[in-house]
């Protein structure tokens, strides 16, 4: 409600809103919600999308990314650089998704922890088709069944963190990429080598749980 004074004219002035102010108050606020929940929405769709694509999108590169060089924004640019981690792997990552040159924060956050979930949900699938795979030896499923046990863990704690986003609880954001990243680390030490079957794919979830801490503490007080 908005109040209109008149220096020249003192008048008594009525601080109840009138019937159609608080209709249109009433009708603001529903609009509001409807527009957050579509949002929401919105980024669970493209989640669900992307996974159904996810060798289309991750996997195969695309032939533009090859021969085109990529201009992050500002704040993919300050992210990429305090990851610690590969600078042009972090922004192909993030710029695999058509999100992210207008991407604001929390759609980032949304777009990182959506690509280390489709990367611990692939990972998972392919430790279980190895699983399934009579030819291996006994001390190689082992290993591979601690694995598994690890991108369970992985799966789930990425997974929290969606819901997290969506319910704009961000304090855990960065421990809960953490556990993901140590399931990584667990797996790779379980074969006790500096190569394995899933080297690649321990390293890019890694790699992109790097990206997803930078990110979450945007949300923390912690600045780039």
């Amino acid at each position: 409600m908005s109040l209109c004074i008149d220096m020249n004219e003192p008048r008594s002035l009525s601080l109840i809103a009138s019937p159609d102010q608080l209709a249109y108050n009433a009708a603001r606020g529903k609009q509001l919600k409807q527009n957050k929940k579509m949002v929401k929405s919105y980024h669970l769709a493209t989640l669900s999308l992307f996974q159904c694509f996810f060798f289309l999108f991750v996997a195969i590169p695309s032939p533009c990314a090859a021969t085109k060089p990529l201009k992050p924004t500002k704040l993919v640019d300050a992210v990429c650089r305090k990851t610690n981690s590969s600078y042009s792997f972090c922004v192909e990552s993030l710029y695999s998704d058509p999100r992210t040159p207008t991407a604001d924060s929390y759609v980032l956050a949304y777009i990182s922890f959506g690509l280390a979930y489709l990367n611990a949900s692939a990972t998972q699938h392919h430790v279980a088709r190895l699983l399934n795979n009579k030819t291996q030896g006994g001390h190689q499923l082992q290993q591979l069944g601690t694995c598994h046990r690890d991108y369970n863990k992985a799966v789930s704690a990425l997974q929290l963190a969606y819901n997290d986003l969506n319910s704009e609880t961000f304090f855990e954001l960065a421990d809960l990429a953490g556990v993901a990243s140590l399931a990584a680390e667990d797996c790779q030490a379980a074969f006790n080598t500096t190569f394995s079957p899933l080297t690649n794919m321990n390293r890019d979830l890694k790699d992109l749980c790097k990206i997803c801490v930078v990110v979450s503490n945007l949300f923390t007080g912690l600045t780039l």
